[in-house]
């Protein structure tokens, strides 16, 4: 499965014999999350969606 964030192709993930997904990355806003392994492609796209598109901070200003 393809994941995406916002146009950037970051990377795969694949499910593997145990039920898991391992993380391939594509962009280098990824590379960080290669080889991961995650309980779902849900939480693998959550994962690198903060990490390339990283949330305002609260802070008034």
């Amino acid at each position: 499965m393809l994941i995406e964030i916002h146009g950037v192709e970051a990377g795969l993930v694949v499910r593997d014999e145990r039920g898991q997904f391992r993380f391939f990355a594509a962009a280098r806003e990824a590379f960080r999350f290669e080889g991961r392994l995650f309980r779902s492609a849900a939480d693998a796209r959550r994962a690198v969606a903060e990490a390339i598109d990283p949330k305002p901070s609260r802070r008034g200003g």
